[in-house]
């Protein structure tokens, strides 16, 4: 990436030589020309929210900035770009969503998240600590900007404009005006299931902002509740990619024998997974772990793996991260152990588990979703 203090190369987490998609992208490569272009003062505290691969803070880490992000990964990556840079470590503050922001914020650079929950979250945590002399700047492609975005820095910040679009991406300009008054912030919003979904019929939910599906049950997940397996006993269950985690806890709910372990790259999601665990009182044991899929659960360990991967890497579509759960769940799966997979129909997973496992039976399917089942011989 080419940035007004020199030329940076960037990976994403994790490195991989095939990966064909870039640790950043124009919209980054425009908000830098810009801090330097208007000379924006970058002495005080020095806020990043959003960054996707540490690309920002890599390019400004002369100026000790902060990182907010809600992704494992890309905390990762970033302590990965930094240290390439000879970034010494405690230069750049690394803090997740899940963190207290710091008191004061002199300079703050948004990179417009895909949900606008999130934004909406990070922006009410952060107010508080912005102030009239606070430059506000974010940054995004045209096409992850709208109108709601703008209306949004504006209800919770102050007066909000946008620059014109070079390359594809846009900037947006807020002029702080902490006197306002804001909304109290939403977030975690929390919910009663309906009947006839299994276990967590008429169990709570509870999503912090940027959890997929926030308001309500969205019908993938519905639908792989009514064929979830029905194992009893002292089994070693992994929820990967948890979300709000509602998956694991009906596991836990019909089986209170079993240990579920809770997994996503998400701090967010996990805080989720464990807010709704706990609000439905499963009996049973469970374990919150915010990290790369199943990287870290010991080979040879786990009888089940209920997976819903996700096919979107922020706007790129890509399978990678399913091929990375999918061979992550196969190691740690001990012989016998099963993968149970909920995907839409036309991502066709069963192939990619045959490869995998050698076998993929169907265990449900209707003309938008199908439960999938691999075993580990």
């Amino acid at each position: 990436m080419t940035t007004p203090w020199g030329d940076l190369a960037l990976t994403r987490f994790p490195e991989d030589p095939r990966e064909r998609l870039r640790a950043w992208d124009a919209s980054d490569e425009y908000l830098l020309r810009h801090l330097a272009e208007q000379e924006i003062p970058l002495s005080g505290t020095v806020v990043v929210v959003g960054d996707r691969w540490g690309a920002l803070v890599t390019a400004l880490a002369a100026h000790r900035p902060t990182q907010i992000t809600d992704s494992y990964l890309t905390q990762e990556a970033t302590r990965a770009n930094l240290d390439r840079h000879g970034v010494k470590p405690g230069t750049v503050r690394l803090l997740t969503t899940q963190d207290a922001p710091p008191d004061r914020v002199d300079v703050l650079l948004v990179r417009v998240p895909k949900s606008l929950a999130l934004l909406e979250d990070q922006l009410l945590r952060l107010a508080p600590a912005v102030h009239e002399g606070t430059a506000v700047v974010g940054t995004g492609m045209v096409k992850e900007i709208h109108t709601s975005t703008l209306q949004l820095f504006e209800r919770i910040l102050g007066p909000t404009r946008t620059s014109l679009a070079e390359r594809k991406a846009r900037l947006i300009f807020c002029t702080p005006e902490p006197s306002q008054q804001r909304a109290a912030n939403p977030w975690p919003y929390a919910y009663t299931l309906p009947d006839g979904i299994g276990a967590v019929s008429q169990g709570t939910v509870v999503n912090h902002a940027g959890v997929f599906c926030a308001d309500r049950l969205d019908i993938g997940t519905r639908f792989f509740l009514g064929h979830l397996p029905d194992g009893k006993g002292a089994q070693r269950v992994v929820d990967l990619g948890c979300g709000n985690g509602i998956v694991g806890t009906a596991v836990g709910l019909a089986n209170p024998e079993a240990e579920v372990l809770f997994v996503d790259e998400s701090f967010q999601a996990v805080a989720s997974a464990e807010a709704t665990y706990r609000a439905n009182g499963v009996p049973g044991h469970a374990e919150f772990r915010v990290g790369d899929g199943m990287a870290g659960v010991p080979a040879g360990t786990v009888d089940l793996v209920l997976n819903n991967p996700p096919f979107h890497s922020h706007q790129a579509t890509t399978d990678a991260t399913a091929w990375r759960m999918f061979t992550g769940a196969k190691r740690a799966l001990r012989p016998g152990g099963e993968l149970w997979v909920i995907g839409n129909r036309h991502l066709g997973y069963h192939v990619k588990l045959r490869r995998l496992f050698g076998n993929s039976e169907l265990v449900a399917g209707d003309p938008k979703f199908v439960v999938l089942r691999a075993v580990k011989r």
